[in-house]
């Protein structure tokens, strides 16, 4: 286990030796992540071990972090919490990764070294969701008459519609 993680690894090399990687990575690094975040303070933490099963090089793991993405109902920051374990196949071609077992996802190596970063942050993106919000309902800034804003949930802002009110109408005419 390193004390720093390497910038570069070889994740092969590692499986030889059944190595681990075990720190965190400063969120700010993470530049494809960054279109998606409201402030990129933080690390995420990684506990990688790399072995092999059967000639395949593999990487299990943990990725754990708190994202602040936007939310896309009131555009607030929003916390995201990640607690993903990873399990990693390595390959080089797509006809190996066509016969990786089903509980392994491809990380395709073509070269000796890989960033690291790069790999972590391809996980987090993938689990990333499409459109995160708060988990209660936010607070919608209006603007009331006298130009002072005013905060609505979003109940309030926008008023539910029965889907039965139209039969409510039929009843009260008397239609069938």
């Amino acid at each position: 286990m390193l004390d720093r993680l390497p910038e570069y690894i070889d994740p092969v090399h590692l499986a030889d030796k059944r190595g681990e990687l075990k720190g965190q990575i400063p969120i700010l690094s993470l530049d494809r992540l960054a279109d998606f975040l409201a402030d990129d303070k933080g690390a995420v933490s990684i506990d990688l071990f790399f072995s092999r099963e059967g000639h395949i090089p593999i990487a299990e793991g943990d990725i754990t972090a708190n994202l602040e993405l936007v939310c896309q109902n009131c555009l607030a920051a929003v916390t995201w919490p990640i607690n993903s374990h990873i399990k990693l196949g390595m390959v080089k071609t797509i006809e190996q990764a066509n016969r990786l077992p089903e509980e392994y996802e491809p990380l395709m190596v073509l070269e000796d070294k890989v960033l690291l970063k790069n790999i972590i942050e391809d996980e987090l993106l993938l689990l990333l969701p499409s459109f995160p919000k708060h988990e209660n309902n936010c607070l919608i800034p209006q603007t009331s008459h006298n130009g002072t804003e005013l905060f609505l949930t979003d109940e309030q802002s926008s008023p539910k519609k029965n889907p039965f009110a139209i039969l409510a109408a039929l009843k009260k005419t008397g239609e069938q």
